[in-house]
């Protein structure tokens, strides 16, 4: 049975005193998190720990395949989306067809992946803005006989643009090109299908909208049989993981590496439970309903809002311009309310726990600090603790 998307705040004490507008970074912290940690403590102090460690980590798999609505054997375990595009491409030979599509809006460690691909023959074609910004049209133009893999974030990290994933995908496959898609954006508030996408690859992580910790990551691939052997390998990605076995599995855990990080599994386990207790449509509806709310409260303020116009093409957080996002998000984290600074914008991030009250505060704060320091302060002025 699902929960209506404001149930989920009852999980989460940490806000009744804090405002936290920064899932697209890090989640909040939940009592099911406290629980599975305080669990994972006590399987640590008795024998057979591993054993319980293997066991949450198949859940936490089983759990990733169900909110992207796979099958859990098309599911790896990494511990970070960059190792995730590295496993995706590893093996790859790359002869005439060696075009690797990407855009200026992807995530660095991703893009790091990719530009580390042309040590191995392939050739990085960047779409989109110098600045950063990419649209589903700098795609679909960027795609040719030549390309291989497109890859092409769900939700773009900075500004919080919904891509059309499936729409790129057929484009690419007509051209005989695969699909990498990175959801770190988009799992936990946005309904994800790996079959509507039409996706070869797609990897998504738990620090963020899935309410878990940082260090667990999941790769999805559709034919894993049909994947090369990575370069990047390890026991845990082995037919017989006790033994030195030459033997990669069918499924797609012959993408795995070593041992995964215990207390991220548990807590993958505990947020993508809470997830699942969730209607994503619901979540969906509530997310844009707070975005437009907060968007036309600070473009009435004056504020620069970097935000796609038409509902259908955001994620769930937006982008507000300040030159100075690190000083505005630590003045307004040391009243309560955590934002997300990335470069020169304020990223400011809603999921199903958000409400209304939470973007005033969040506006009301930003009006204060626009009275009390210029656009161009010096970082020593965020020091005044009043």
């Amino acid at each position: 049975m699902t929960r209506p998307p404001t149930a989920l705040r009852s999980r989460l004490p940490e806000l009744a005193h804090t405002v936290h507008l920064a899932a697209c970074s890090i989640s909040p912290r939940s009592l099911d998190l406290d629980n599975a940690l305080a669990t994972m403590l006590d399987d640590l102090a008795r024998p057979g720990f591993w054993t319980a460690c293997e066991e949450k980590v198949l859940q936490a798999r089983q759990r990733f395949a169900a909110l992207i609505g796979a099958d859990v054997d098309q599911i790896a375990v990494v511990p970070n989306v960059r190792s995730a595009a590295h496993q995706a491409i590893s093996g790859r030979r790359w002869r005439w067809k060696r075009t690797l599509l990407s855009s200026t809006a992807e995530f660095p460690g991703v893009a790091h992946a990719w530009l580390a691909a042309q040590q191995r023959g392939a050739r990085v074609h960047w779409c989109g803005t110098d600045t950063g910004e990419v649209t589903t049209a700098d795609y679909l133009h960027g795609i040719t006989s030549r390309t291989a893999l497109v890859s092409v974030p769900a939700v773009t990290y900075r500004d919080g643009i919904r891509l059309d994933v499936a729409r790129i995908a057929e484009a690419a496959h007509a051209a005989g090109a695969n699909v990498f898609v990175d959801d770190y954006q988009a799992a936990g508030v946005l309904p994800v299908n790996v079959d509507a996408m039409g996706c070869d690859y797609l990897a998504g992580g738990t620090g963020k909208y899935l309410l878990g910790l940082p260090g667990m990551a999941f790769l999805y691939v559709r034919h894993p049989c049909r994947q090369p052997a990575s370069t990047l390998t390890g026991w845990l990605g082995r037919v017989h993981p006790s033994t030195i076995s030459p033997d990669f599995p069918p499924h797609a855990s012959r993408l795995g590496t070593g041992t995964p990080a215990a207390a991220a599994a548990y807590a993958a386990v505990a947020g993508m439970s809470l997830i699942a207790d969730l209607d994503l449509d619901a979540v969906r509806q509530q997310t844009q309903r707070l975005l437009t709310h907060a968007t036309d409260r600070l473009e009435q303020m004056g504020e620069t809002v970097r935000v796609p116009a038409e509902p259908d093409e955001r994620g769930a957080h937006l982008a507000l311009m300040e030159p100075h996002a690190e000083n505005l998000g630590t003045w307004l984290g040391r009243r309560g309310i955590t934002v997300a600074p990335r470069g020169n914008v304020v990223r400011i991030a809603v999921h199903a726990y958000s409400t209304v009250d939470d973007i005033n505060a969040l506006c009301e704060a930003i009006g204060t600090y626009r009275t009390r320091f210029t656009p161009r302060a010096h970082a020593g002025d965020c020091d005044d603790q009043s």
